[in-house]
């Protein structure tokens, strides 16, 4: 549920792992605007619905409407999957097992001692990326261009979390166990992203939560560098299985020949997230 929502690469996602292993159903993209949004979530089930996947603009109202959140939406402060419990709507948040989950598999002991983690952004990937650092017990430094909208997020994790400035990003990189751009700045027809990396550590871990071109230029500069990189596709795919497992029963795997039909489908040229 979005607006707009054509682009989206979820139903591709979803139906391979219906298919594959033999549960009868479907996953739909449903363009509903604002005003629709609240009757809408509503009346899932008279639509036929077990649950569903919410994105921008809804997600703040989501987290409105839902009848209980799970800990994870409510100290992220966001809703983007939902599903039925006892005939009630609950509501929980993806984003932040999708992060751990695709550092989990694509970066084998990047928290086996609790570190420091520079993050890019403050926005609501931030804010998912952040949860799930503090409770695999990392220090995180937060670098925004809005100072103010860092500061409120770091309040809201505590102490363990600190906001910065752009220029202070220099003197933090030669600390940080990881780097992640929690921006948009990168992606396919978005503002480029203008980090240089020599001052990193060079046993640092580069994580790019675009994956719309499949290698950044951040990440295709860290892997020149020496770095362990981790794109942004491996958590749109790990993300996917929190949802599904809810409303099937069945947590999917993440497999090659997934990640390879969705590449395809990047390389083909659609604009999806």
């Amino acid at each position: 549920m979005g607006h707009p929502i054509a682009h989206s690469r979820s139903p591709l996602i979803h139906n391979h792992w219906l298919a594959a292993l033999g549960i009868p159903g479907h996953y739909d993209l449903q363009d509903v605007v604002p005003d629709a949004f609240e009757a809408f979530l509503a009346q899932l089930p008279s639509h036929g619905y077990v649950g569903g996947n919410i994105t921008v603009p809804h997600k703040e109202p989501a987290f409105r409407l839902v009848a209980q959140r799970d800990a994870v939406a409510e100290a992220v402060g966001a809703v983007n999957t939902v599903w039925f419990e006892g005939g009630q709507l609950i509501g929980g948040n993806s984003d932040v097992h999708g992060f751990v989950a695709n550092l989990d598999e694509c970066a084998p002991g990047w928290d086996r001692s609790a570190g420091r983690a520079v993050l890019l952004g403050a926005g609501g990937a931030a804010h998912s990326a952040t949860y799930a650092l503090v409770q695999r017990g990392f220090a995180v430094a937060l670098v925004n261009r809005s100072y103010g909208h860092a500061q409120d997020l770091a309040k809201r994790f505590g102490p363990t979390v600190t906001a910065h400035a752009t220029d202070e990003l220099p003197k933090l990189l030669p600390t940080a166990d990881l780097l992640a751009n929690c921006t948009s700045c990168g992606m396919q027809g978005k503002p480029p992203l203008d980090v240089d990396l020599r001052p990193l550590r060079p046993g640092a871990i580069v994580c790019d939560l675009v994956y719309v071109p499949l290698e950044t230029t951040l990440l295709a500069e860290a892997r020149r560098r020496g770095h362990r990189t981790v794109d942004g596709l491996g958590m749109l795919l790990q993300q996917a299985g929190f949802g599904f497992e809810k409303w099937f029963g069945v947590m999917p795997t993440v497999t090659p020949a997934l990640r390879t039909l969705v590449e395809a489908d990047i390389r083909a040229g659609s604009p999806g997230s």
